[in-house]
């Protein structure tokens, strides 16, 4: 089983991410638990403790940004989990690229597209590869 890290500090927000991926979101990956975090202490504490294979963090949370927690968290943990950011404007993957986030999608969440960077992602950390890609997915809005 692999465990996703939702970080936003809305739960609508949450919601939308779980129900766009799904707990099976290909055939070839094992189930999902999903661990929804809506404080930035608890994201923390559960990536430092390596309890997620990947963190999807919301750009927009408050009062701790993903982006930010994004960076420390790469900066800090040794073995940090690949990290999609949700951002919510074009003019941010920038941003992302500085808080050097594994993939970005924009608001409002795209199924299909979530859904791609998770498999990507999962199936990167599964096989060991080094995670590191391009900013992908960021509509004009």
């Amino acid at each position: 089983m692999s465990t996703v890290l939702v970080y936003a500090s809305k739960p609508d927000v949450r919601a939308r991410v779980l129900a766009a991926v799904g707990r099976r979101p290909a055939a070839d990956l094992d189930e999902i638990e999903f661990v929804e975090v809506s404080d930035a202490a608890t994201l923390i504490d559960a990536v430092d403790h390596g309890e997620a294979d990947l963190c999807i963090l919301d750009a927009e949370a408050a009062p701790s940004g993903g982006m930010g927690l994004c960076r420390q968290l790469k900066n800090e943990v040794a073995d940090c989990p690949p990290t999609l950011l949700l951002v919510a404007r074009r003019d941010d993957r920038w941003l992302a690229t500085w808080s050097q986030a594994d993939a970005v999608v924009s608001h409002p969440v795209d199924p299909g597209a979530l859904t791609d960077a998770v498999v990507g992602l999962l199936r990167e950390r599964a096989t060991g590869s080094a995670v590191r890609r391009p900013v992908v997915n960021t509509r004009a809005r």
